[in-house]
């Protein structure tokens, strides 16, 4: 850090605003969300007066910088711009002016991404919880030190930092893209796997309950004590990018009895709720201790027959296509649709003879296969470029830029 960069606590250069208003009833009112990360602060939703429980709000305006004390541990920062002038916020998103001749907004902005900066915040959070409800208070918020440079000074790193920055962002809508490619390859793949039902006589088409048991009865099926241990697949524990069980717990069959979806080894279970289901959340059941599973009843057990092998059933429930048509006959009121049983009952699919069966999931394996290869490297490259930005942050504010 240069000699010239003077350590100036916040509260000697930003000043809170407190415009709160009492809530007119039968006034619409903008309400304003803060993303994590320093994304900065948008609009959540609009509402009527009426339909606010609180009794005041305060109004911003553009060139406010704002926080959330409850995530400001989590980089909640942000600069009101001119499209969210006149938005309001509860009092839980104190806001602050300063004179820009003496201070950069995004400088501050980007000094709050510097991972020494967040973990001031973090000791300085307070509450009855170690993560959501820590409050950073606005006297903790303006007792930090920042270290500033004079202003053209602070411009200019701040036009440097947007600059790499800007780099990091379209490596990483390449990889996106990539990403995206990859699995519109496999989608692509399965789609012209499926059109072969037309051309080939010795498939046979029918709804998925003529080659399958849809959701099997317990009874007479589980013959555990009560100390035995099984394995409990929670929603969580379904890996939605490789679609495996990838976290199962091990629990004692007399917690998990009653009140779980019960399956066994070779089963394939399918999420049943959005967006859930639609995120490709399904997995075929192995590896379970004493072969049984209990787990959320937001799953649906598809059991498959002597005609049909689990893989091959699982490559049909996990296509795009089919999930699109589970999606659109979904049951139930928004945010709690699923999709009914009767559904998968009488979808039809596409059945080849057992041994076309087992050529088949060996080639999309191998597809599979590459595209967790390339995902597996989008990951690695996604967390490098996370870490260059915070090297370049680091670099930045210690006048290295």
């Amino acid at each position: 850090m240069s000699t010239t960069w003077k350590i100036t606590k916040l509260g000697e250069i930003l000043t809170q605003m407190s415009r709160q208003e009492v809530i007119d009833p039968n006034k619409q009112y903008r309400l304003l969300g803060i993303r994590l990360d320093g994304a900065g602060p948008f609009l959540r939703e609009t509402k009527l007066g009426s339909e606010i429980s609180a009794n005041m709000l305060s109004r911003v305006e553009s060139g406010d910088f704002i926080y959330s004390r409850l995530f400001a541990w989590r980089g909640a920062f942000g600069i009101i711009d001119s499209d969210l002038k006149g938005c309001y916020v509860s009092g839980e998103f104190p806001t602050f002016a300063t004179n820009p001749d003496y201070l950069d907004l995004n400088f501050l902005l980007y000094w709050f991404r510097l991972p020494t900066t967040l973990k001031a915040v973090v000791a300085a959070c307070t509450g009855s919880t170690p993560l959501t409800r820590n409050r950073f208070k606005e006297k903790f918020f303006l007792a930090l030190d920042i270290p500033l440079p004079p202003l053209d000074e602070q411009q200019r790193i701040v036009t440097r930092v947007e600059q790499l920055a800007a780099k990091i962002e379209e490596a990483n809508r390449l990889r996106k893209q990539a990403a995206n490619e990859a699995t519109a390859l496999l989608n692509s793949a399965m789609n012209k796997l499926l059109a072969q039902a037309d051309k080939k006589s010795s498939w046979r088409l029918g709804p998925i309950a003529a080659f399958a048991e849809i959701n099997p009865s317990r009874a007479g099926n589980v013959n555990l004590s009560l100390a035995d241990l099984v394995s409990f697949v929670p929603m969580r524990a379904v890996d939605d990018i490789t679609g495996t069980i990838a976290w199962p717990e091990t629990r004692l069959y007399n917690e998990v009895a009653k009140g779980y979806t019960w399956f066994k080894e070779g089963d394939v279970i399918f999420a049943r709720i959005t967006p859930c289901m639609q995120n490709g959340k399904a997995a075929i059941a192995y590896n379970l201790v004493n072969g049984v599973g209990f787990g959320s009843t937001e799953f649906h057990v598809i059991r498959p027959g002597p005609q049909i092998i689990a893989e091959w059933l699982y490559a049909i429930v996990r296509h795009k296509a089919f999930r699109d048509d589970a999606a659109a006959h979904f049951k139930g009121t928004a945010g709690q649709q699923r999709v009914p049983q009767s559904f998968l009952e009488q979808k039809e699919i596409p059945v080849p003879p057992l041994s076309e069966q087992h050529q088949l999931i060996k080639y999309i394996n191998e597809l599979v296969a590459r595209m967790d290869a390339l995902k597996r490297l989008q990951d690695r490259t996604a967390t490098e470029l996370d870490a260059l930005l915070s090297s370049i942050l680091d670099r930045a504010f210690k006048g290295g830029l």
